[in-house]
């Protein structure tokens, strides 16, 4: 949920929340995608004429004739995403002249990374295309600089809920069903922990508790989603929930860094590492960035497994398990705070649907389009699923997935302001940290000692 939502959650609720919440347009899109390939894999055909991408190039003229020969294809995609993207925007408040300049921009920069990334050198050089996207928005945002009325189309949540969404289309369902249980174990110890810690923490050093459980949320669960919906439920301060997401930003961007990095150090198996990234990072798009780098690392240094091991790890670490706690921790605060923290200043009553507002709706999304996609190719053999399903149906939403993941890697980085990381004092920065170390220490115990069998043998497939 972003800040201009959270800030009109009283007066958009009920049946308007369908088509006036990020979250549901998430949801929306990305099952009509699943939808509409299928409509076309049944037909005969495919959507993967629209979902073109730069494919691997030796040099500069390989990269000139992919562009020349697929001109059109790209022109295609584009006037389509425009178009969804903007009717889903308008619908949330943004004016099409606003979010259109500006997606055009990461467009064309998504197609430089994807571009860069498919460069045959570019695993030598550690040119993953998630990292690069990353790294190259901080670079436009912090050296060069951006005018801010192009934020309007850096929707970094909008984008990664999509690009969840088309993931889940991807993962069999019964994947989840069978990890799911042991991804929520795991990610509720973590999320319970994390967040006591980063609490108590700040409350010895003296900070507001309304302070400390905005930034205990954002530590704990989701990054800037939870310390948005917290700090709602608690009725934090205004400057509280800005600090919270400066730290939880500082510290995402360090760890899609680190975390492949000591993984790749530790020759940890792809979903191992993809495990452990999903139990210590703090927003999804930073740790999805940071799986799929690891993920490119398979066959290097001795790391075994497969890319869609360690994106299916991390997927039902963090979105499975540790997102759904948004509701919990919103709700049990809400309860707190209006049974004890302000007793004086309200009725008194703490409402059940609580859960409901705050729940993550693009997690639904996920579910629906895993069972969807499972439902469609149960009935062919894995030789079948391999040869017809996979390239027609697909390969297609995994690189529209692609590109979604791409838009809000970029979006994190060209937001990311450095020199804004200051404002959140040193108190809320040492409690936050003392929350990071346990996420660490603990994440790995879990991953690696103690479920690492489990993720090291995921099925993917």
């Amino acid at each position: 949920m972003t800040e201009e939502e959270q800030a009109h959650a009283p007066a958009t609720g009920g049946w308007q929340e369908f088509w006036l919440k990020e979250d549901w347009w998430s949801v929306w899109l990305g099952l009509g995608i699943v939808l509409i390939a299928y409509g076309l894999f049944a037909a005969g055909s495919s959507l993967s004429w629209i979902a073109v991408a730069p494919a691997k190039w030796k040099t500069f003229a390989d990269l000139g004739a992919q562009f020349s020969q697929n001109g059109w294809r790209y022109a295609a995609q584009c006037a389509a995403l425009v178009g969804l993207f903007s009717l889903a925007t308008f619908f949330m408040g943004q004016r099409p002249r606003q979010f259109i300049p500006s997606f055009l921009f990461i467009y064309l920069l998504s197609i430089v990374v994807f571009a860069a990334g498919n460069w045959e050198l570019a695993s030598k050089y550690n040119l993953e295309p998630p990292l690069l996207a990353l790294a190259l928005g901080l670079i436009i945002s912090n050296v060069i600089g951006l005018p801010r009325w192009l934020d309007a189309g850096f929707r970094v949540e909008f984008y990664i809920k999509l690009g969840i969404i088309l993931l889940g289309a991807t993962l069999p369902f019964m994947l989840i069903i069978w990890a799911g249980p042991v991804a929520i174990f795991q990610a509720s110890i973590v999320s319970i922990t994390t967040f006591l810690v980063i609490f108590f923490v700040a409350k010895k050093l003296g900070l507001d508790r309304r302070l400390a459980a905005t930034l205990g949320a954002g530590g704990a669960v989701c990054g800037v989603s939870a310390a948005i919906a917290v700090a709602g439920a608690v009725r934090a301060k205004r400057e509280h929930p800005p600090i919270a997401i400066s730290l939880v930003v500082f510290w995402a961007i360090i760890m899609i860094f680190a975390l492949p990095l000591v993984s790749r150090a530790l020759h940890l198996p792809a979903g191992v590492g993809g495990a452990w990234i999903g139990t210590s990072e703090f927003a999804d798009s930073a740790g999805l960035a940071a799986a799929q780098s690891y993920g490119g690392l398979v066959g290097v240094d001795g790391i075994t497994g497969t890319a869609d091991q360690a994106l299916a790890s991390y997927t039902l670490i963090k979105v499975i398990g540790r997102d759904v706690w948004i509701g919990i921790w919103a709700f049990i605060l809400a309860f707190i705070a209006v049974t004890k923290w302000e007793r004086s200043e309200v009725d008194g009553r703490v409402q059940i649907s609580q859960i409901w507002w705050r729940f993550p709706k693009f997690v639904i999304g996920f579910l629906i389009a895993s069972l969807l996609t499972t439902l469609i190719v149960h009935a062919y053999t894995l030789p079948e699923y391999n040869k017809v399903v996979k390239p027609a149906l697909i390969a297609p939403i995994t690189a529209l997935r692609t590109w979604a993941f791409t838009f809000s890697f970029l979006s994190i980085g060209l937001t990311t302001r450095v020199r804004e990381f200051a404002s959140a004092g040193l108190r809320p920065f040492l409690a936050f940290t003392a929350g990071v170390i346990v996420n660490l220490i603990l994440g790995y115990v879990l991953s690696v000692v103690v479920f690492g069998h489990y993720w090291a043998s995921l099925e993917t497939h």
